[in-house]
């Protein structure tokens, strides 16, 4: 009986005052204008303003159908322009970097899982080892930052993926494998092995030997996590990496898994641009990563 166009009607009616404006406003003839308003008037058995009020003056019924229009017409209009985003974000652009090098043991699966719901979105990503990719993602260069280091800076948004705990790998055959628990004085005699970063960019230097003030005997580089658990697993020093990177390794009893102290328990975001944290897209590659993360990684838990 009631349908959008009339609310639309009365609503425009309401705010130009007069059947002429309105006719005007809603590219109708004055004939239109009339048939319309006429028929919803015979359809509902009452009147639904007052003719020849200026301005005009709404009914009873009237006034019911303006306070649906209010509540109707901004959830329809909220509806078009969401759809309207989905289309434009069906075809975004999503340029990562990512800070973490054992980041891609889950993040290709992600990705996959992700091209397969949002196939035209432009997928790409570069390591953010050889630059700063925080500045290129507030300039526009990136898109995206997998990274565990926050900068506060107003342009960035970062959305919380998982929390992970860092542990240090170590021969078997290493007096630190009986030990409960790794300090950082533990560490001191040590070689450690990383990947190709800066030591300041590293979780365990950040957050573990630096506040303690320990610098290890010397440090190795290796490009890859199986690369750095055979390292350790031949004695030629120790690494610290995330749980679920080294699950698999330390249950096939390659290597030794050890807590640092009572445990150093790090966060996972996704850097985007504060001006697009509500892109549908982007928010769809959250869902997906949080998913596909708990799915398949051991010993992480939920953000």
């Amino acid at each position: 009986m009631i349908e959008l166009k009339h609310l639309r009607t009365l609503s425009v009616l309401r705010d130009t005052g007069s059947l002429t404006a309105t006719a005007n406003t809603l590219c109708l003839t004055q004939s239109a204008l009339s048939h319309q308003l006429k028929d919803l008037e015979q359809r509902l058995g009452g009147q639904l303003f007052l003719r020849k009020t200026r301005p005009v003056k709404f009914t009873a019924e009237g006034d019911i159908l303006l306070n649906l229009a209010d509540t109707i017409i901004p959830q329809i209009t909220h509806a078009e322009h969401e759809l309207a985003n989905i289309k434009q974000d069906a075809n975004g652009r999503l340029h990562m970097a990512i800070e973490c090098h054992s980041c891609f043991q889950w993040l290709m699966p992600a990705l996959k899982e992700y091209q397969a719901q949002w196939p035209a979105v432009a997928l790409d990503f570069s390591s953010g080892f050889g630059f700063e990719p925080l500045p290129a993602l507030a300039c526009g260069e990136l898109d995206l930052v997998i990274t565990s280091d926050i900068q506060p800076r107003t342009e960035i948004h970062y959305e919380p993926l998982f929390d992970f705990e860092m542990r240090l790998i170590v021969s078997v055959n290493s007096p630190l494998a009986e030990k409960p628990f790794i300090t950082p004085q533990d560490i001191a005699d040590q070689t450690m092995l990383s990947y190709p970063v800066q030591k300041n960019r590293l979780d365990v230097v950040k957050h573990f030997l630096q506040p303690a003030g320990i610098e290890p005997k010397a440090w190795k580089q290796a490009d890859n996590t199986l690369m750095l658990v055979q390292m350790v697993s031949a004695g030629l020093g120790v690494a610290a990496l995330p749980n679920w990177a080294i699950h698999d390794f330390a249950q096939q009893g390659l290597v030794v898994s050890k807590p640092l102290e009572q445990g150093l328990w790090r966060r996972l975001f996704a850097a985007i641009r504060a001006s697009e944290q509500q892109r549908h897209y982007l928010q769809a590659f959250f869902a997906t990563a949080r998913q596909q993360c708990q799915l398949h990684l051991e010993g992480i838990k939920s953000a």
